[in-house]
């Protein structure tokens, strides 16, 4: 017979809905050998699901987590100590039933409050730390949720804690009111109040995250994660459709759609889950800017007149900095850094691709990396708009300048971006107050800002990641006003003339050092791709070395006065 059969008219017990279905017909089968996964239908082996972080093996669905298993995967073995484990709430509008409801849930699920709150060591590294727990009334936040998550927070900000919260929520509870609604304020107040103390954040969404959860302190980390395909919004699909009459498109406010319109930084698989949370709580334990970096000219930075006496014209210049196999923005990344994170979305409307951003380590140091990012082949150009930014693109950007200053991380921004994307949709979203807000913020950003243009420099789309305290460029790069072909059509009416409009533009790496426009220019080997970067990336670790030494012992005031002056004198 087949292991489907035993499970046919299988009853889901109240206590396990949206986990394993324990109920089975047929012959008899030892207690607890088999469940049935309520995703896909399949027999499957309970212990196996429990090795293999409750997923299920044949469809790859995820179950829920009760939270103690959770932080059971995540914390080192005897490191959790829980806090307020009998903390209650009362019933507030006197709601007939509710205080025997509450009782029944205690006794069957062996908690007093539908969140475990504590503090936990995950690789060594200390975390206050939050887990709902969906078995006791879908984890909807009352009084004593709200509470709890409180004084976590607030105990979190006390011992200088990062706070990991995991979301399972149907939102608010209903029978307690305008106290659960009053639950929203508390809980982002107290997570405001962590954030100016300069600790991190650490938001885990899990299925489902929705209501007031959603529209309180699940959003509002420093870094959202995700869960796969967990289900995330305010109001509900049911909610949604039965309001507006309409069918709503497959994948709504599933993690993969809330990535693909900016609202988290990652989805992060179960089995992922300890070492991704591990390596961001490292990227940012307290770290002092090493200011020893040996100081001393570089063989590989060339002067002007070597750049200029190269036999190669302005024009030729322009095609070799936009050639197709010439190193990508990511491939800088890869190259110069460890321990990349990205972070993905504006938190407003998307997540540009044609932006890479995140946290990684420059020999040891936590930085803020942002590069302009052009594709490797024709597929990911496409992908990432040939490296034309929308207004997401920079407002991504900023988003993480602004967690950079937060956290005192240097920003190191690579450019090369023909200019910024001028489609409709682009000025419908506000392309022009976006590379504005950009120039703005950046002017007094108050950590050091190192901006290299390693292609094309195009107008404002590049000068949005360029307000830095210094600018460098790679030999065969360009930076203009324009492109050629673009100035050539403005000032003659006659792009064919862009050979001769880039004489004139005076966009090359030697004449605008010779301007004072740029700081340091790069020399490239005759054919610079990815297989040839080593001699140029032995130039720019120094280099980074040295700047991270001299502007990471200014004071903030000196850094915003330098790069304030920096610009005033052109």
């Amino acid at each position: 017979m087949k292991l489907d059969n035993m499970f046919k008219k299988t009853k889901v017990s109240s206590g396990e809905k949206g986990y394993i279905s324990r109920g089975r017909t047929g012959p008899a089968v030892p207690e607890g050998l088999l469940r049935k996964c309520n995703k896909c239908g399949s027999a499957i082996i309970a212990e196996d699901v429990r090795r293999d972080f409750y997923i299920c093996p044949k469809c790859g669905g995820y179950f829920r987590v009760h939270a103690y298993r959770r932080i059971e995967m995540l914390a080192d073995e005897g490191t959790f100590e829980e806090w307020d484990k009998e903390f209650q709430g009362g019933n507030p509008l006197a709601y007939k039933g509710y205080e025997e409801k509450l009782v029944g849930l205690k006794e069957k699920t062996g908690l007093t409050e539908a969140v475990v709150t504590g503090k936990m060591r995950i690789n060594g590294s200390e975390a206050a730390v939050g887990v709902c727990d969906g078995r006791f009334l879908m984890a909807s936040r009352g009084e004593a949720v709200g509470e709890k998550i409180t004084r976590t927070v607030e105990r979190a900000a006390k011992e200088g804690l990062p706070v990991i919260l995991f979301a399972c929520s149907g939102g608010a509870r209903m029978q307690e009111g305008i106290i659960s609604l009053m639950q929203m304020a508390k809980t982002a107040a107290a997570l405001k109040r962590h954030s100016e103390a300069g600790l991190l954040y650490i938001s885990v969404l899990t299925d489902p995250t929705t209501g007031g959860v959603t529209a309180s302190f699940a959003m509002l980390g420093d870094i959202i994660l995700a869960e796969p395909g967990a289900l995330i919004g305010f109001a509900g699909p049911r909610v949604i459709e039965q309001t507006i009459r309409q069918k709503l498109p497959k994948g709504f406010q599933r993690s993969e759609f809330l990535l693909e319109h900016g609202f988290i930084d990652g989805i992060i698989t179960r089995p992922e889950m300890k070492e991704t949370l591990s390596r961001i709580l490292k990227l940012h334990e307290k770290n002092t800017v090493c200011s020893a970096w040996e100081k001393g000219s570089i063989g590989n930075v060339s002067s002007t007149a070597d750049l200029l006496s190269g036999g190669i014209d302005a024009w030729e210049r322009v095609q070799i900095s936009r050639r197709a196999d010439r190193p990508v923005g990511s491939d800088y990344i890869e190259a110069l850094f460890t321990d990349f994170t990205e972070c993905c979305g504006d938190r407003l409307f998307a997540d540009d691709r044609a932006v890479v951003g995140g946290i990684a380590r420059f020999h040891g140091i936590p930085v803020t990396v942002i590069a302009q990012a052009k594709g490797r082949d024709t597929k990911e150009n496409i992908m990432r708009n040939f490296g034309m930014p929308s207004p997401e693109g920079y407002r991504k950007a900023l988003r993480l300048m602004r967690q950079a200053e937060k956290f005192g991380r240097p920003v190191i921004c690579f450019v090369d971006t023909p200019g910024a994307f001028c489609g409709l949709e682009a000025e419908e979203r506000g392309q022009g107050e976006a590379i504005a807000k950009n120039l703005y913020e950046m002017s007094e950003l108050r950590v050091p800002i190192l901006s290299m243009i390693i292609g094309e420099g195009g107008s404002g789309g590049a000068l949005a990641l360029a307000v830095s305290d210094e600018v460098w460029m790679l030999e065969n790069s360009i930076y203009s006003i324009l492109s050629p072909e673009g100035f050539a059509s403005i000032l003659w009416k006659d792009s064919k003339k862009a050979k001769e409009a880039a004489r004139v533009m005076k966009l090359t790496a030697g004449h605008l050092q010779e301007m004072g426009i740029v700081e340091k220019v790069f020399s490239e080997p005759q054919s610079y791709t990815r297989e040839t970067m080593k001699p140029v990336m032995i130039s720019l670790e120094r280099e980074i070395g040295n700047f991270l030494g001299k502007y990471g012992t200014m004071t903030q005031d000196e850094l915003i006065e330098h790069r304030y002056m920096r610009f005033r004198k052109m």
